[in-house]
């Protein structure tokens, strides 16, 4: 397991503030964040790639917060792989093993199994300089792994592949960890990864925790404005309720109960809203009248941009039911959300 307590991190135009994470043995736990949340700022501590002035950082219930990277027990793979480029594919898998002798922690016979498993075979005398963007990043995974580390650390690993690749890496990395078991601490600022792959995920924001739960609770139970927004929901509005009633200054929903005196915002996501023609009384329930502006092809779904008043709102449907309707640009239309769908902030 890692436990971070309280971590502080002074840096020269960036710092992390009494940062505390806990990530169970075992778990895939995403870190996710937007660019310059600090993110890797956090994983280069847990790695003690990065000198920390405040707080503690424990693996396996051991404090490494003083000790050097090699000596924590752990593996990491960067976005751009960190190959070494003079070195051939099989010299850079072994590379970590010279500290860590065969004896002490890694029985040798692990290795070409774990070979196998990453579909290295076949490229152990090659360059790294002549592999895909796939194959590298299998080269760093069997690096990361080779010396049986208690923790492995994912800084970015899929952001800087073509889709295809991405697929097949994701793929790999949660095969890996149901296989083995390893306590993985992974940073994105992509939410699609770490539903496919996090089991927890905590949200950082210009170097604070937002908010930490399962990967379910952050999507569908966003805490602050901020969360709401990185997960997806482009419509957020400020609101002023009256018992069940959000009024959202050109329109209005209806919630299920009356929220907290606290409660100032209601989101929703482009994909739970559902379009009618205006006029259509069977789809009335929690409706307002809007305009579409644009729509935007985007394959089997359509982002279709409406206006309510002056309050711009964001829909995705499925093409085939735009075409079905006959919907344009320009028409009026019934949008509705349903009251289960609306989240008070």
């Amino acid at each position: 397991m890692i436990r971070i307590e309280d971590l502080s991190v002074r840096l020269s135009t960036f710092c992390l503030e009494r940062i505390c994470l806990t990530v169970a043995a075992g778990e895939f736990f995403c870190l996710i964040g937007p660019t310059g949340a600090g993110k890797t700022v956090v994983l280069e501590s847990v790695a003690g790639l990065i000198s920390v002035d405040g707080g503690r950082i424990s693996i396996s219930n051991r404090d490494v917060t003083g000790l050097p990277p090699e000596h924590r027990r752990i593996g990491i793979v960067y976005q751009d792989s960190a190959l070494f480029p003079h070195l051939t594919v099989e010299q850079n898998i072994r590379f970590g093993l010279r500290y860590h002798p065969e004896g002490d922690r890694f029985p040798a016979a692990r290795l070409p199994s774990l070979i196998e498993q990453l579909a290295l075979k076949p490229l152990l005398k090659r360059s790294v300089t002549h592999l895909s963007g796939g194959e590298k990043q299998r080269v760093a995974l069997a690096r990361a792994l080779s010396v049986e580390p208690e923790v492995l650390l994912l800084d970015e690993p899929l952001s800087a592949l073509d889709p295809n690749f991405r697929e097949e890496i994701r793929d790999i990395l949660k095969q890996i960890h149901e296989d083995t078991g390893i306590t993985v601490l992974m940073v994105t600022h992509d939410f699609s990864e770490a539903q496919y792959l996090g089991q927890r995920a905590a949200v950082i924001r210009e170097g604070k925790i937002e908010q930490t739960g399962t990967v379910e609770a952050v999507f569908n139970a966003p805490e602050t404005p901020f969360v709401a927004r990185f997960v997806g929901m482009k419509n957020l509005f400020s609101a002023r309720f009256q018992g069940c009633r959000a009024e959202l200054g050109d329109f209005s929903l209806f919630v299920d109960a009356p929220p907290g005196k606290e409660k100032n915002y209601l989101a929703f996501r482009p994909e739970e809203v559902r379009l009618s023609r205006a006029g259509d009384s069977a789809a009335a329930s929690n409706g307002f009248s809007c305009r579409i502006e644009k729509i935007l092809p985007r394959g089997v779904l359509s982002e279709v941009r409406l206006r309510a008043g002056n309050t711009p709102i964001t829909a995705m449907v499925t093409t085939a039911s735009l075409c079905r309707q006959g919907l344009a640009e320009n028409d009026w239309v019934l949008a509705t959300v349903d009251t289960a769908q609306l989240h008070v902030l």
